[in-house]
């Protein structure tokens, strides 16, 4: 190489070098955006565990004021009903379902002419069929906890209602918090299923306080008014949730009013004897008995009572298998005067012609007359119905805010009640208890005095007096 022409050589590399390296640094051209489309998920329920901050109700005016229905319209809307079909408790839960089913019809039209505004064609969610999808909790935690659980995830119902059992609601509910879909209840009267801080769990009917309160409400009306001189109470209650509520609830009841309560006596549900606790009780001889048992419990008490020749002043019990439909004909004549708080008696039709319209569709196809059981089902039922309806919806969270703002008034409901509201706990607030007694082989409302259909009848009538 010529080594003259060597500077000349370095300085033209020199030159591309630059040229080469503010190429590189330079903005290349903008690409367009991509444009894959995105995958539309389908909405999934929360699986998480359940937050303890209580919903805050929204305000209603009433059931007209309603959400605007769903564009899309629903074709099927699928409920999981909890019940004891089978068992000790059986007799309830087929009355309850007896009232399911009825309201299930009246929804579906088979009704039209009934006065529910969803009785109408197309009353209820533009025509959607409602569909009841029953399980047989057999009146077991587990059982009722696994029959929600496959409800949920196998059958796919938008929410879930019963389960009667107070310790069988307790675990099916839990299935629907952690699921996050609605849960209505219409029987279960345990306290704590409203204290839990459960955003999805609604229940329309009175709790034992509600009830326990009545009771001795009345006996210490009875006291004032009629010179009663009730001064003790002995307490039985099985030992399950119901059981134990109940009698808590019934000791502070008795503290409040000044009553002693002797006996606080409880045994394992579905026992096959009960002589070692009557006796305890017949020994302490309280003036009035507090029973708190489900269907198979109540004949064994009775029976081993009559066998131990013992009758307090007043036997007042804890509704369950005192009220159920097969009660006063298993027992007879021994059922007489027995009394025991309810949410409903059939003497209520004499004043609320609805009520009077549902029994008849009731005794038509069961033949038999509403009682306090299958009343509350179809009451609560209706009520998870009227907020789906509401809704305009099956998606679980516009049903639970639904639900959040009901605000049935009295003249909608079948129930000696004010309406149906919830408060933050989801605990109807307008509910009240009665006290009904068998007399003449049919349930009668003793109390309030108010509203009663008859005098009470006090004290009872010793077992070998009886005709």
């Amino acid at each position: 190489m010529n080594t003259r022409h060597l500077p000349l050589l370095l300085a033209g590399l020199f030159v591309l070098l630059v040229g080469f390296l503010i190429g590189c640094a330079a903005p290349s051209p903008t690409a367009p955006a991509a444009t894959v489309p995105l995958a539309t998920a389908p909405a999934v329920a929360a699986t998480t565990a359940p937050t303890t901050a209580p919903a805050t109700a929204a305000a209603s005016s009433g059931t007209a004021a309603a959400t605007s229905p769903a564009s899309a319209k629903v074709s099927e809307v699928k409920i999981g009903v909890i019940y004891p079909l089978t068992g000790g408790s059986a007799q309830a839960g087929l009355d309850a379902r007896a009232g399911v089913e009825l309201a299930v019809d009246i929804l579906n039209g088979k009704y039209p002419n009934i006065d529910l505004p969803m009785a109408k064609p197309g009353g209820f969610l533009g025509g959607a069929k409602v569909t009841a999808v029953y399980a047989d909790s057999q009146a077991s935690p587990q059982v009722g906890q696994s029959d929600a659980q496959r409800l949920v995830t196998s059958d796919k119902v938008v929410a879930l209602y019963g389960a009667y059992n107070s310790n069988v609601t307790k675990t099916a509910s839990d299935v629907a918090e952690r699921s996050g879909i609605p849960f209505v209840n219409g029987e279960s009267s345990s306290p704590d299923l409203t204290t839990r801080g459960y955003q999805w769990f609604f229940r329309t009917s009175p709790t034992d306080n509600d009830f326990s309160k009545a009771m001795f409400d009345m006996i210490d009306a009875m006291n004032k008014q009629q010179n009663a001189n009730i001064k003790t109470v002995g307490i039985l209650a099985e030992n399950t949730d119901f059981g134990t509520n109940s009698a808590k609830a019934e000791q502070a009841e008795a503290k409040r009013i000044g009553v002693t309560v002797v006996d606080t006596v409880q045994y394992t549900a579905n026992t096959t004897s009960l002589t070692a606790e009557i006796q305890k009780l017949k020994a302490d001889n309280p003036d009035v008995l507090l029973p708190s048992s489900y269907g198979s419990d109540t004949i064994l008490t009775l029976k081993t009572m009559k066998d131990l020749n013992w009758v307090p002043k007043m036997i007042l019990a804890q509704d369950a298998g005192y009220v159920d439909s097969t009660f006063i004909t298993t027992v007879g004549k021994d059922a007489e005067g027995i009394a025991s708080r309810a949410a409903f008696n059939l003497d209520i039709v004499k004043v609320k012609p609805l009520a009077k319209e549902v029994d008849d569709l009731y005794k038509t196809r069961t033949g038999k007359d509403l009682t306090d059981i299958p009343a509350r089902a179809f009451t609560g039922f209706m009520t998870l119905a009227d907020a789906i309806n509401r809704a305009g919806s099956t998606d679980p969270a516009a049903i639970r805010k639904a639900l959040i703002a009901t605000n049935i008034p009295a003249d909608q409901t079948i129930m000696p009640w004010k309406g149906i509201k919830f408060d933050n706990a989801g605990q109807n607030t307008m509910g009240q208890a009665i006290i009904i007694q068998v007399q003449n082989g049919q349930y009668v409302t003793v109390y309030p005095f108010e509203f009663k259909g008859a005098n009470i009848v006090f004290p009872l009538v010793p077992w070998s007096q009886r005709k």
